[in-house]
């Protein structure tokens, strides 16, 4: 894959292929070692490593800010936050944290993580049309301390990563993807890609939009 690089670059670059094609061709990007490798090359930064420290320093401060939230958002994450008082680890608070931050920056956090149960016989269907995200699906009866039946990342409707160890990982490895494949933000998640990338990552971070600038601020006090 090191050797590949510079000329899978130019094919995805150039090509713009489809993932379905991308993952026939290359299917060894297709792990979590490889798109961290992947990612790395591009950007010279490790991924899981700095999208995980970089989360958890701002945790606290994010969930200080998350409980001034008001209206009708700020019921919603007091909501999704509920899961921590249920099962305090930190996978969870990984978890509640950016499915927060998505709340928090006015986008539809099931738009990044989305839970289905074992059960559902309509999941397929509906993985189907994500355009990118991470699913979940959850065994029918579990309690909030089970893991998951499954946990992996979506990008147009294709299963690109299965049998992921936690949601903050899915997280990490579908921003990874989208510098790998040289994808754009969907436009309902472009506000939490751009703080992934500009404040988590550290990527580009002197060009902020208002909303990613207010939410940086806030973070600095």
């Amino acid at each position: 894959m090191e050797k590949t690089f510079s000329y899978r670059r130019q094919e995805i670059l150039k090509g713009e292929p489809l993932i379905a094609d991308v993952k026939s061709r290359w299917p060894a990007l297709f792990t979590a070692i490889e798109i961290d490798r992947e990612f790395h090359r591009i950007s010279t930064l490790p991924l899981l490593s700095t999208f995980c420290a970089a989360l958890d320093q701002y945790t606290t401060r994010l969930m200080e800010i998350f409980q001034c939230k008001g209206g009708a958002a700020g019921r919603k994450i007091r909501n999704v936050m509920l899961e921590i008082s249920k099962d305090d680890t930190i996978h969870t608070r990984r978890a509640c944290v950016l499915k927060s931050l998505c709340i928090y920056l006015n986008e539809d956090h099931e738009k990044l993580v989305k839970e289905y149960m074992d059960t559902d016989l309509e999941s397929s269907a509906s993985m189907e049309q994500t355009v990118m995200g991470v699913y979940v699906i959850q065994k029918e009866g579990a309690c909030a301390e089970d893991d998951p039946e499954d946990i992996g990342v979506l990008v147009e409707g294709v299963k690109v990563l299965g049998k992921l160890p936690n949601i903050g990982d899915a997280c990490a490895l579908l921003f990874g993807l989208i510098y790998c494949l040289n994808l754009s933000y969907p436009p309902d998640l472009k506000c939490t890609f751009e703080v992934m990338q500009k404040i988590l990552m550290n990527l580009d971070g002197q060009r902020l939009s208002s909303k990613a600038q207010f939410l940086k601020n806030k973070l600095m006090k």
